[in-house]
């Protein structure tokens, strides 16, 4: 069994800092030094096995053992450009597009979920002939210089964008108004900034949103916001861009895919890191029509992007998901934490709201006063990995408990999870 090392640590840390500069950003207030995974555990270089209630990236567990064999056995028979012939590529796009609404029959691989907004965005614009982009007013959808421009939950230098709008999502959690008044304001909010892109010359060419709402804090909106605001863009000559890398293979429990809970046919879906357990790659699902609209104008390729390789891992992903039920056990086992939390809320005047579907949720905390509790959600993340307990915060005041582990995490798990968390609460 290793032994900590504090000094090792620091070293490391220092050298990161030296090569990776300063500002490249960790978790925790001391970083934690992580050597291997399994499952839903990470082993960190103190000899401590960690529960990773954290990333969804290993969507099905750490270091999966289908998954790392079908990596290798592909990377050691063969490795090509994506302008080759390859039957795995296309045997994974087929098996891919099953799991979606018959409309969305084409995909194109990226990279990452960064390179599948940035796509998409593009198609639309060729499209719809505008340039006028509706997001949400606390999201993340990617790190390139044109994602920058419409980022509204991450610090950027880059200024907001002229031909964007940011809409504020309506929250049954937070608003104690009733529900037909946050929805028509919402809706009277949505037109205005419809508007406002035609009168600048924008026009509008798409809605980009994450069906979760996960970067704002796991929003629960109105029912029939979600339809309504779509139809609306679609009547402005929009295009609707679900992107669906934190909520898509069956993370959400009840559905598949996270735009399935709102009953909507978006015209593109982004996909990123998940699909290949962490192995670079992602996509854009769109439909024939606009794949060959798009294609007929633009010389597109990617030399890498769901290449034999990556295209082994999706496929081993997906079938790891499908075939042990994955969809079937987020539902079970993100039902029982909720029915769990819930008892623990009961107890704690620090609890807002019980937040989330399937294995991504949190719980959002607020002071006596109302107003978001960060400081005391922060002790809490801190306080979780002391006890061995990997978790997060989002939120535009980040109150909200990021919880969104592996998908083959258990109600073991969730029971061990909850313990832990009950007893740092009651350390506050």
């Amino acid at each position: 069994m290793m032994t900590a090392n504090p000094q090792g640590d620091r070293e490391l840390l220092a050298r990161r800092r030296a090569t990776l500069g300063p500002h490249s950003p960790t978790f925790y207030d001391e970083p934690l030094h992580v050597v291997s995974g399994q499952g839903v555990w990470l082993r960190g270089a103190d000899g401590i096995d960690y529960l990773d209630a954290y990333n969804n990236v290993p969507h099905v567990g750490h270091c999966n053992p289908v998954v790392v064999r079908a990596i290798a056995e592909q990377a050691g028979r063969l490795n090509i450009h994506t302008r080759y012939l390859s039957e795995p590529v296309v045997e994974y796009a087929e098996a891919l597009l099953e799991t979606f609404a018959p409309h969305l029959d084409k995909v194109l691989f990226t990279n990452s979920g960064s390179e599948a907004n940035e796509l998409a965005l593009r198609m639309t614009r060729q499209h719809t002939r505008s340039t006028g982009v509706l997001v949400t007013d606390f999201s993340y959808h990617g790190n390139t210089a044109s994602l920058a421009e419409l980022t509204t939950g991450l610090r950027v230098k880059e200024p907001f964008g002229s031909h964007v709008r940011a809409l504020h999502i309506p929250d049954l959690d937070s608003d104690p108004r009733s529900e037909e008044v946050l929805l028509t304001e919402a809706l009277a909010e949505a037109e205005a900034a419809i508007a406002s892109l035609k009168e600048a010359g924008h026009g509008v060419s798409a809605l980009l949103f994450d069906p979760l709402f996960s970067t704002e804090g796991l929003l629960r909106p109105p029912a029939g916001y979600i339809a309504a605001l779509t139809d609306l863009v679609r009547s402005a000559g929009g295009l609707i861009v679900a992107d669906e890398v934190q909520s898509g293979l069956g993370r959400a429990g009840s559905h598949f895919w996270g735009h399935e809970l709102y009953g909507i046919a978006p015209d593109l879906v982004t996909l990123g890191k998940p699909l290949g357990n962490g192995h670079p790659l992602g996509g854009v699902v769109t439909t024939t029509d606009l794949l060959d609209e798009f294609g007929a104008a633009n010389l597109y390729f990617n030399t890498f992007a769901g290449n034999p390789v990556s295209a082994a891992a999706g496929m081993a992903v997906l079938r790891e998901t499908i075939d042990r039920g994955l969809q079937r056990g987020a539902h079970d086992v993100g039902s029982y934490a909720h029915d769990l939390l819930e008892k623990l809320a009961a107890r704690q005047p620090l609890v807002r709201a019980v937040r989330g579907t399937g294995l991504f949720f949190g719980l959002d905390f607020v002071d006596e006063t109302g107003r978001p509790a960060t400081a005391q959600t922060k002790q809490i993340v801190e306080a979780m990995r002391r006890k061995g307990v990997l978790i997060s915060k989002i939120g535009p005041h980040d109150n909200v408990l990021k919880i969104r582990p592996p998908m083959v995490f258990t109600r073991e798990h969730v029971d061990l999870l909850v313990d832990r968390l009950a007893a740092s609460l009651d350390e506050l």
